[in-house]
């Protein structure tokens, strides 16, 4: 039990960087975090940590224990609760990443539901745009939209997002509304830089059946979505992006559709998490509410 609770020890001083954080989250003194860490390192010949004044890091040693630690005690944590699935009993954090798109109240509402019915899990929400490292920086899982480089990651498809070219009605009033995809060309556009590829998207269009790309007049770029949603309500130029994140500059008639018979074709939006054989009941139960509640926030922008 002892070697158990060393691990557990280092797993929290890993996720938190701090003795004294990790002290007061496990409710015990700073010394005894201290004392079975350097008993731990001592047990297995390496270091595990480099100690700064202000930091405390993983070594290279240290990172590949970390893996290895987070899935035994994940493995140790659905033994315990294998019988016992209940919102009750699950407790843990349970890190999850998701796209800027995707942070809409709806989503927010939902999540507040999950909560509810779990509320031994800590759920810790990160919103970004970028590339994210699931293993290095200890995220259970991440959703994301569009197509994804090749990696060891697992790739749950949740659903196929509807993607919407539209811009601000004063912007169209100044510029006139383009009926053809050839009348872009006397259009500006807001041009998106992806956080996962860092290059700029070009649209997308669907002509006959057939895919066709078009890099657009740039008046500005950005590479974050709501900042890009709000330069195409500013009417900085035309936008694309899933219908989503624009929902509601839609109905309120912020934003209005265009070259709607030129609809691109739906982009996926998969979940990603590291592993299918070591996953934590709390992550477990979090993947099978998502698969089973995501698609219906926004059945009118998303297909499944």
């Amino acid at each position: 039990m002892e070697l158990l609770q060393s691990m557990r020890l280092f797993a929290r001083l890993a996720e938190l960087g701090s003795f004294t954080k990790a002290a007061e989250s496990l409710d015990i003194g700073r010394p005894q975090v201290t004392r079975y860490i350097q008993e731990l390192e001592t047990s297995l010949g390496v270091r595990l940590f480099q100690r700064t004044t202000r930091k405390v890091a993983l070594t290279a040693e240290g990172e590949r224990f970390y893996e290895r630690v987070q899935e035994i005690l994940a493995d140790i944590s659905a033994a315990t609760t294998m019988f016992d699935r209940s919102g009750a009993t699950l407790a843990g954090r349970l890190r999850v990443d998701i796209p800027t798109a995707f942070a809409q109240l709806k989503f927010i509402k939902s999540l507040k539901e999950f909560t509810a019915a779990y509320p031994g899990i800590n759920v810790v929400l990160g919103v970004t745009d970028r590339a994210v490292d699931l293993i290095g920086e200890g995220i259970d899982c991440a959703l994301r939209i569009g197509d994804l480089p090749d990696s060891s990651l697992i790739a749950r498809p949740i659903a196929m997002a509807t993607m919407v070219t539209c811009a601000a009605p004063a912007y169209l009033h100044e510029h006139g509304e383009p009926e053809t995809l050839d009348d872009l060309a006397s259009h500006r556009g807001v041009t998106f830089l992806s956080g996962q590829s860092n290059r700029a998207l070009p649209w997308h269009f669907t002509v006959k059946g057939q895919d066709r790309v078009f890099v657009s007049n740039t008046g500005i770029t950005v590479n974050e979505s709501n900042a890009y949603v709000q330069c195409g309500v500013s009417g900085f130029g035309i936008i694309q992006a899933p219908g989503i994140a624009v929902a509601e500059h839609l109905d309120s008639g912020d934003l209005v559709e265009i070259l709607k018979r030129y609809r691109p074709a739906p982009r996926p939006v998969t979940l990603l998490y590291p592993s299918r054989t070591h996953l934590a009941p709390q992550v477990q139960v979090f993947i099978e509410w998502l698969q089973e509640r995501f698609p219906r926030l926004h059945s009118e922008w998303l297909e499944f």
